[in-house]
């Protein structure tokens, strides 16, 4: 089954964005848990969880059907170590508040070297944080989206991301959220079907396919290898449909949140509702 949503807001109360997913006709979703720009927030409460797990319950959104977004702010390969510590806390802190909303997933961008140490040494950095985080959690997989490269942001190569999975401990609660958009900016081609699936054969020949724990199906306003993040609506940037169409008739894009982040909120529903027409029976 595919699960097809988009990225809602939270405003109100993070049940509210249970309420917004399904009424765009969304059977997946992501959200922020706490004010993405900001370090700290008040601890979730009790009843804010339980309106959460009930409006989760009652529009049918499994854990599996839904891919939180972390802070901005964070950076878990940070080349000073008070950043890295702060970074480490607030992530921390976004793995919890998911283990309390009984979801399974935290996406998150990996880090950037700030050109201040090496990129291998800021790779293992990454994966350090990412196994303090999980030796402190249990049940939420890290989700390591992948990234358009810009500036210091590592990540947007699938060497990059294989090379943090190696070195995290717990292999089963590791993944990867591919970007649409962040693959094409990148250097990805996905412009055709053929180019489509070839990327997806490169990242299961690299990374893993077992590792594909989401996906955020964005076009592109940026040019191809032009390492900008700039997300456009289905159809209307240099991607064009025939990429969105053939992740909907491929299996290994079943069964984990597909998360519209293009850039019209006004549309998701058409979007989702597009989306599904493209499925066919295999």
């Amino acid at each position: 089954m595919k699960y097809i949503g988009a990225h809602v807001s939270a405003a109100g109360g993070v049940d509210q964005a249970v309420h917004r997913a399904a009424e765009i006709g969304a059977n997946a979703f992501a959200l922020f848990t706490k004010n993405q720009r900001q370090w700290n927030a008040k601890p979730l409460e009790e009843t804010a969880i339980a309106a959460f797990r009930s409006a989760c319950e009652t529009h049918g959104f499994g854990p599996g059907q839904i891919l939180p977004h972390d802070s901005y702010l964070i950076n878990l390969g940070h080349p000073e170590a008070e950043g890295l510590a702060k970074s480490r806390a607030a992530f921390l802190d976004e793995m919890q508040r998911c283990e309390q909303l009984g979801i399974d997933l935290l996406n998150f961008h990996p880090g950037s070297h700030l050109r201040k140490i090496s990129e291998s040494e800021c790779l293992a950095r990454i994966a350090e944080s990412i196994n303090e985080a999980l030796t402190h959690t249990r049940g939420v997989t890290a989700v390591i989206e992948n990234t358009a490269g810009q500036g210091s942001n590592l990540g947007w190569r699938f060497e990059q991301l294989a090379e943090i999975i190696e070195q995290v401990e717990d292999k089963v609660r590791v993944g990867v959220c591919l970007d649409t958009c962040h693959a094409f900016a990148a250097g990805y081609d996905l412009r055709t079907a053929e180019a489509t699936n070839a990327m997806l054969d490169e990242f299961a020949a690299v990374v893993g396919i077992e590792y594909l724990r989401g996906m955020h199906l964005n076009d592109a306003k940026s040019e191809l290898g032009s390492r900008v993040d700039r997300h456009h609506s289905l159809g209307q940037g240099n991607i064009g449909l025939a990429c969105f169409t053939a992740l909907m008739r491929d299996a290994r894009t079943d069964g984990i949140p597909l998360v519209l982040e293009t850039i019209e909120p006004a549309i998701w529903a058409e979007e989702i509702a597009w989306l599904r027409s493209q499925q066919v029976a295999r």
